[in-house]
């Protein structure tokens, strides 16, 4: 709606400059033959329509309403897909002054980050998988609080991507 009445004002603002003699804005090749001074012009002109003075217009190729609005488009990066992640415990119920490991499928040569979050502290242990995509990194239980769960967060990374995962042991008296 905007562009079309922006267009008819452009029409009709071209329309007003070519009737009060400007010689360099004809409507068209055809139209471009000798007009009368402004003066006749404003004398010949009926009462329905009067002569503007040329300086009253803008010009309307750098009028800010006719200048076309751009709008930059830019290409949203893609993620690559996540890596795939998997883990899970050798012996989920451990005793005291024993070891667990997790045991995290991913893939080949990916770094491997485990954090264990205890009752009253947080452990992380770092390894890389072989190159079947897997790793197995040992957890030694000592004096862990019997009856509470200790989650074991995942993450792992291979170039730009990246996964996680998560398993879990509650240590036994």
């Amino acid at each position: 709606m905007r562009a079309r009445v922006v267009a008819g004002l452009l029409v009709t603002l071209a329309t007003a400059c070519s009737a009060t003699s400007h010689p360099a804005a004809p409507s068209s090749p055809s139209a471009a033959r000798p007009t009368a001074p402004a003066a006749t012009v404003a004398a010949s002109a009926s009462a329905t329509h009067r002569a503007v003075p040329p300086t009253h217009h803008p010009a309307p190729a750098t009028h800010p309403a006719a200048l076309p609005t751009a709008h930059p488009t830019t290409a949203k990066p893609v993620a690559p897909p996540p890596l795939t992640c998997t883990a899970s415990m050798s012996n989920s119920t451990p005793s005291d002054y024993s070891t667990t490991d997790v045991l995290v499928a991913t893939a080949p040569d990916a770094g491997v980050t485990t954090t264990a979050h205890y009752k009253t502290t947080d452990t992380t242990h770092t390894a890389v998988a072989d190159s079947t995509g897997h790793a197995d990194i040992p957890y030694r239980i000592s004096r862990a609080t019997p009856g509470y769960t200790v989650t074991v967060d995942v993450a792992v990374t291979s170039g730009a991507r990246t996964g996680s995962c998560s398993t879990s042991f509650t240590p036994t008296s």
